[in-house]
């Protein structure tokens, strides 16, 4: 495979991983001729938040990083799922902030295959193992009928739908409540990308054999990937970052976790993102309090997605954010954690009640 073609596919499981990973590569160049510019966030210790370790094996022994935040005794937990391609960090201003709230206790974990967490087969890189291994990350974690807020980004919401699919026993005995920020309930596989439809039903048809060849050819694409990063920038400058202002240590802190993600592990979950499913798994979750961030520039999982799981769920908030992409929780952090706040504060009585 030459290097022209290694870069021309590099770009394209770019425009594929979450979208993300492509449109922090263009903001970067981006970026790059704007270095002068302020940077807010420069001082952030992005990655640097930790909490107690602890590992949980999964039902078909891939061993999970799980990390806890809190007080032991707190009345309520709050478990975070992160997104296709990122790990538990991406979650790092709520992290941080949620702290200062009294009597919560946080859970984060990596997905299979992502961030600390160990490699999953591919027979199971799939979105139900992933429910099975949240159920798994609540057994370990979280004591017998502790009240439980669960938190999902992206293919993180995803993991909970699928969680209430299999285990809807669950929901509204120990989850107490649910935010669901930049996801879906299915039919991803007919996204455009925000491109034209004529370019949409190219991408399609074209993104399957892609994926199939980087099964095949991960370690060689991986090293395509800077090759292929103007590609990349062309293709999906659009996708990622609604806030043209994003800071750019924000945006260097994406792609460090986007580079960790190689690339095969990236073409393994595809698959499953575009098969998923679970719009008849809202039903487990209507009478729950429940909160639905969407960003209103969200080429990935479009508004209109977050606005059909919201009309699912008679008990949701929908909070719409202007200028938000796919990332709001790192775009517009006090946005997302406020509302995660307003919601840990709707169950804090019930989970106080039963914590008695």
């Amino acid at each position: 495979m030459n290097k022209k073609r290694v870069g021309l596919v590099g770009a394209a499981i770019g425009t594929v991983g979450v979208g993300v990973g492509a449109a922090v590569a263009a903001r970067r160049y981006a970026v790059g001729r704007d270095r002068l510019r302020p940077d807010p966030d420069r001082g952030e210790p992005f990655g640097e938040l930790r909490g107690r370790p602890q590992t949980v094996v999964a039902t078909d022994g891939v061993p999970l990083h799980v990390e806890v935040d809190g007080p032991d005794d707190a009345p309520l937990t709050v478990v975070f799922s992160h997104g296709y391609a990122l790990t538990q960090d991406s979650w790092h201003y709520q992290r941080r902030d949620l702290a200062r709230e009294g009597g919560v206790r946080m859970v984060f974990w990596d997905q299979r295959s992502h961030g600390r967490s160990g490699r999953s087969d591919h027979a199971n890189a799939t979105i139900d193992q992933c429910g099975e291994d949240l159920l798994a990350v609540i057994e370990a974690t979280v004591p017998a009928g502790r009240p439980i807020v669960l938190v999902g980004h992206s293919m993180g919401g995803m993991t909970i739908m699928a969680l209430a699919d299999r285990h809807p026993e669950l929901f509204g005995e120990q989850v107490v409540g649910v935010a669901l920020v930049n996801t879906s309930s299915g039919r991803l596989a007919e996204l455009t990308l925000g491109l034209p439809e004529s370019f949409g039903k190219v991408f399609r048809a074209t993104v399957p054999g892609v994926v199939r060849g980087i099964r095949r050819s991960g370690k060689i694409i991986d090293q395509g990937r800077r090759i292929g990063a103007d590609i990349a920038f062309i293709v999906t400058r659009r996708i990622a970052f609604a806030d043209k202002e994003v800071s750019p240590s924000i945006v260097e802190f994406l792609e460090r976790m986007i580079g960790s993600t190689p690339t095969d592990v990236i073409a393994e979950f595809y698959p499953t993102l575009a098969a998923h499913d679970k719009l008849a798994a809202l039903d487990v979750l209507r009478e729950l309090p429940a909160v639905v961030v969407v960003g209103d520039a969200d080429r990935l999982t479009p508004p209109a997605h977050g606005r059909a799981i919201a009309a699912a769920l008679p008990d949701a908030e929908l909070i719409e954010i202007a200028d938000g992409g796919h990332v709001v929780m790192l775009e517009h952090p006090g946005l997302v954690t406020d509302a995660l706040a307003s919601l840990v504060e709707r169950v804090r009585p019930v989970a106080e009640e039963r914590s008695a």
